[in-house]
């Protein structure tokens, strides 16, 4: 179940999808068959949110969205509430312009995951599932985002950053910070999930 829900903002009293938005609609709605186009409610939230990211500088999906969704969809609202508020992607309060969202499963924790968290907190002086007053960055605790080879690891927006320590892990918030786009991947010159010294194995290719 989704933690993002909060009291503590204003919802938004229409919505209505913009140019983008509207130009993505049909093409992804003809993927399913007649009478079946409830099956693209998931699609249709993330172009929800990813609209609001445009408008506002926060992905989040205001419930006025879900209502549109369903409207579109020809759906009860509630099973549109159902599905955003099940899945962690899917934001149902404002969040910060960039989403840290650190692993805690098991092989994060056990290559030290709280040594990544601690260097969050402490770089951006708020705790996990807060966002800092400028409304730059959120940060929050997810379960296994199945990058365990490269742990531990952090996921922001659609990126993997990975073989994180403390070090690297400031480095990456300040580069965000300045406006940049750090290279994902991992993060100690580890290529992709090969060992750190480099293959051992299967090191040519037969002709």
């Amino acid at each position: 179940m989704a933690e993002n829900n909060t009291t503590d903002f204003v919802q938004p009293a229409s919505f209505a999808f913009d140019a983008e938005s509207e130009a993505a609609i049909p093409p992804l709605i003809a993927k399913y068959p007649p009478g079946k186009q409830a099956s693209a409610v998931i699609p249709m939230l993330y172009i929800v949110q990813n609209q609001m990211k445009r408008q506002t500088g926060s992905a989040w999906v205001p419930r006025a969205g879900m209502d549109e969704v369903a409207r579109r969809l020809d759906m009860a609202p509630i099973r549109v509430y159902e599905v955003a508020s099940f899945y962690t992607m899917f934001n149902l309060a404002p969040v910060g312009r960039h989403v840290l969202e650190i692993c805690t499963t098991t092989p994060c924790w056990l290559r030290g995951s709280d040594a990544i968290v601690h260097a969050c907190e402490k770089h951006l002086g708020v705790p996990l599932g807060e966002t800092t007053p400028d409304g730059a960055f959120t940060l929050r605790e997810v379960e296994c985002l199945g990058a365990c080879v490269n742990a531990p690891m952090m996921q922001v927006g659609d990126e993997y950053f990975e073989d994180l320590d403390a070090e690297s892990t400031g480095k990456l918030i300040d580069a965000l910070a300045r406006g940049e786009q750090p290279k994902p991947g991992p993060q100690n010159g580890r290529k992709t999930s090969e060992p750190l010294g480099g293959a051992t194995t299967l090191t040519s290719m037969k002709s």
